[in-house]
């Protein structure tokens, strides 16, 4: 998670060092109780979720210790605002070190978590899912069990074995789910598109937790602590990882490396479940730990997931969102990781031009004889790797291919412009998101801008289109 403040820098260091596990590690957390709550104000109040709640970072080093995670020498915790944390290595550490072990008990498995919520239940666990899947969050379902553990942990406070973790969590997000209503409307499709996605899956979890039987009713109807556990898991919890099967999990104290376009490290799950952090390359002293949160292209997932702009994302996606997405045009290239403009120079990545190309150009062309095989001829062409016909068929089409291009460009920047104009005089006490959301768009604007330069100076000028 990362917000932009200025202040002092703050670097928590750890007190233990990393060596292999001598024993079996801990079981009290997997195996860990989950009673229905009894509300007291001493349990639902010992972590504030309000926003601008202070993350309670001391504990967590000791708490660490405690469950048997471990840790390299030279990774410490650092923050610039006390607000957003990352690891970073006060010394050299070579590729492939083993940087952190979390045991599998302390691990949150959705799996796991899955039969411990189910057996704590009397049936409301299982009617909750049983209704996600029925209204459409089938894709959900491990996520929402880690939502339900993380507000039954909640619940029980400071009894809860992972309370000092808990409270050091995020208050504060900029991503979708937490935006105001005028928020979306400052969006462009595409991440307009992506932030309903995530709002949708909040707003499935919120109906279905009426079933749920291990959470009380307080916290049912507590947006603000619903938001703090949805955003929770959403933003920390890791998928489709080396060893980890189909689970989602999340590994406290592994969560907490920032995104980078450019990764250090990776996680790895073992047969037992137990997660170990290490180095993808040689990280000098002084750095950064990164990770993956997402594809470094699509800036535009990273910010409707996560909360923030990835400006050191090399690319982004062309944002042409009324091309149909059948099967052969997916085979052509149609994806956003791969349908791109180059942040630096403009450059129009190949499958643009494939996907505009056959879609757009070909598929529209008036049939006669002399026209009716192009748009087959490079579809096989394509799929046949035969890059001479390819080119070829490129080449006759070259203008009409970049006027598509140019007609969808100048388009989008006028649009940006729209949304611009929209967000003047906006209060933003009312709208903190809106800053970033402009940010955003500028970013994707100056690209766009880079692209339209080079079509200018390719000779597709101004022009009425059709």
């Amino acid at each position: 998670m990362r917000v932009h403040h200025a202040a002092s820098s703050i670097i928590i260091a750890s007190a233990t060092a990393f060596a292999p596990p001598s024993s079996p590690p801990r079981s009290g957390y997997r195996n860990h109780h989950v009673a229905v709550p009894s509300i007291s104000s001493t349990s639902l109040c010992a972590i504030e979720t309000a926003e601008m709640a202070p993350r309670n970072m001391p504990p967590l080093d000791p708490w660490s210790q405690q469950s048997g995670i471990q840790k390299v020498d030279g990774l410490e915790l650092y923050s610039e605002d006390g607000l957003d944390w990352q690891y970073i290595t006060t010394q050299d550490i070579p590729q492939g070190t083993t940087l952190m072990y979390v045991p599998a008990g302390v691990c949150l498995s959705s799996s796991v978590v899955a039969r411990e919520l189910e057996a704590a239940s009397n049936g409301g666990v299982a009617a909750a899912v049983d209704q996600l899947n029925r209204i459409g969050g089938q894709n959900s379902v491990a996520d929402f069990y880690l939502f339900v553990k993380l507000l039954a942990e909640y619940e029980a406070g400071e009894n809860s074995a992972y309370h000092p973790w808990l409270d050091s969590l995020p208050r504060l997000y900029y991503n979708s789910v937490s935006m105001t209503d005028f928020c979306y409307e400052c969006l462009p499709p595409l991440v307009f598109s992506l932030s309903r996605l995530e709002k949708v899956k909040l707003d499935n979890f919120k109906q279905v937790l009426a079933k749920v039987d291990i959470v009380s009713d307080y916290t049912k109807n507590n947006l603000e602590v619903i938001k703090w556990a949805f955003n929770a898991v959403y933003t920390r919890a890791y998928a489709d990882k080396d060893g980890q099967g189909s689970d989602v999990t999340i590994t406290p104290l592994g969560d907490m490396f920032n995104h980078g376009t450019e990764t250090d490290v990776e996680v790895y799950f073992d047969e037992g479940g137990n997660a170990m952090v290490y180095t993808t390359r040689d990280v000098p002293a002084q750095s950064p730990l990164r990770i993956s949160y997402g594809c470094p292209t699509n800036p535009s997932f990273l910010f409707a997931r996560y909360g923030f702009l990835d400006e050191t994302s090399p690319a982004t996606f062309c944002k042409m969102m009324d091309i149909p997405k059948n099967e052969e045009n997916v085979n052509m290239g149609m994806d956003f990781s791969r349908m791109l403009f180059y942040h630096e120079t403009g450059d129009i990545s190949p499958e643009v031009m494939d996907v505009v190309l056959y879609a757009k150009v070909l598929n529209g062309l008036k049939s006669s004889p002399e026209t009716d095989g192009y748009k087959q001829a490079f579809y096989n062409a394509h799929v046949q790797g035969d890059e001479a016909t390819k080119a070829a068929i490129h080449e006759q089409f070259r203008y009409e291919t970049l006027t598509e291009i140019k007609k969808h460009v100048d388009t989008f920047l006028e649009s940006l412009d729209a949304l611009e104009a929209k967000s003047y005089g906006k209060d933003l006490n009312e709208h903190p998101r809106l800053p970033l959301i402009m940010r955003h768009n500028e970013f994707v604007k100056q690209t766009f801008l880079k692209v339209q330069g080079n079509l200018a100076a390719a000779g597709i000028g101004q022009m009425e289109y059709a």
